[in-house]
């Protein structure tokens, strides 16, 4: 019997800045079962120069992202847009019958993010947010022993965002009106989403978090892109939280662009639980004790066996890439959930409310 060809999907592009060229233009270039259609950016050289970079010349151009959507044949969008206008352009692509994989942060706000779950519910197109932390070898690695209940029950963890010195200072990362935030809704949002997921704990009690405009107003700063503008600076530099869980577990949330401090590290993750520790901060180390003796253990990401992991280079964007297809192409759950990403979006808002009203926020 021969064998039946797999579908190519159709997908089109809304927004096409530096994350769009930088990850999901060239890595969806490059699957087999994806051909690209259609880009759309309010500054139309944008989307031409997008499709310039990959050779294409049959690509569609929009300025405006609804007339993408009003084409039938277009499978799945992908939204690479400022937080601000995430929610309202995913709904639209949903309700359009499109699939959609959403950058991070989720949305601005909760409410905006559950009503993204709500639309993803009411149509039955898949969505997804682009939490690519999770597709590293140490976050899978990882994922599988605390599966397995190495750790035992996780009741601490830490979720590190912190740099020393690398303000983006390009786009509209330092405009709170567009994005809603700074380093926390922007780096932060990814510690907080690899914690949440290796715990597999998304039962929030209360949060409490401090956030800190300290170093933003300084004038030619030493800066990994360059000085800022202090005048541009609306958002925080720095922003901690201490999450409480349901069940009693806390994680404590920390995440700068600009912190005076060596102890750097992004996107990572430290879990204690009552076997076993681990940590992300030297590689993936694990720790705990044995036969009397205490022991830490390094494990070898490059040596294959992993699940998720065949030792091929793949890099995380290339790998979130293909699971999100291959989820569209067999009809099975993306690994980031909307679900998951929605707690996320509300954690990171409780953060910004305690600071501004100096209260504990108690979730129902």
């Amino acid at each position: 019997m021969a064998k039946q060809e797999q579908k190519i999907l159709r997908v089109g592009i809304i927004g096409c800045g530096g994350i769009a060229n930088g990850k999901h233009i060239p890595n969806l270039h490059a699957q087999k079962n994806v051909e690209l259609v259609a880009f759309c950016d309010i500054i139309e050289e944008r989307a031409i120069e997008s499709a310039e970079k990959i050779g294409k010349e049959d690509i569609d151009i929009y300025t405006d992202y609804r007339e993408l959507l009003k084409d039938d044949s277009i499978d799945v969008v992908h939204v690479c847009t400022p937080n601000k206008s995430h929610s309202h352009i995913t709904i639209a692509a949903l309700e359009a019958g499109k699939h959609v994989m959403c950058e991070k942060p989720m949305a601005k706000t909760s409410e905006e993010a559950r009503a993204m779950v709500e639309a993803a519910k009411r149509t039955g197109k898949k969505l997804t947010i682009g939490y690519d932390n999770r597709y590293r070898p140490d976050s899978l690695l990882l994922k599988k022993i605390c599966e397995r209940g190495d750790l035992g029950d996780i009741y601490f963890a830490k979720a590190h965002a912190i740099r020393r010195r690398a303000v983006p200072t390009w786009g509209v990362f330092l405009n709170e009106e567009e994005q809603g935030g700074g380093p926390l809704i922007d780096i932060g949002t990814h510690a907080l989403d690899l914690t949440l997921w290796l715990m597999d704990n998304y039962k929030v009690k209360s949060v409490v978090g401090n956030v800190y405009y300290k170093l933003g107003s300084k004038k030619d700063a030493a800066n990994a892109w360059g000085p800022w503008d202090p005048e541009k600076f609306t958002v925080e530099d720095s922003a901690f939280g201490f999450i409480t869980m349901e069940n009693g577990a806390t994680i404590a949330l920390e995440s700068s662009w600009a912190l005076n401090t060596l102890d750097v590290g992004e996107a990572k993750a430290t879990l204690c639980g009552t076997e076993a520790g681990a940590d992300m901060r030297d590689g993936l180390r694990i720790n705990g004790e044995e036969l009397g003796h205490l022991y830490t253990k390094q494990a070898e990401l490059n040596s294959g066996g992993v699940n998720y992991f065949d030792g091929k280079s793949e890099s995380q964007a290339a790998r979130e890439c293909r699971f999100w297809i291959e989820s569209i192409l067999n009809d099975t759950e993306p690994m980031v959930k909307p679900e998951q990403a929605l707690v996320v979006t509300e954690v990171l808002e409780a953060i910004y409310e305690s600071a501004r009203t100096g209260k504990t926020v108690y979730f129902e």
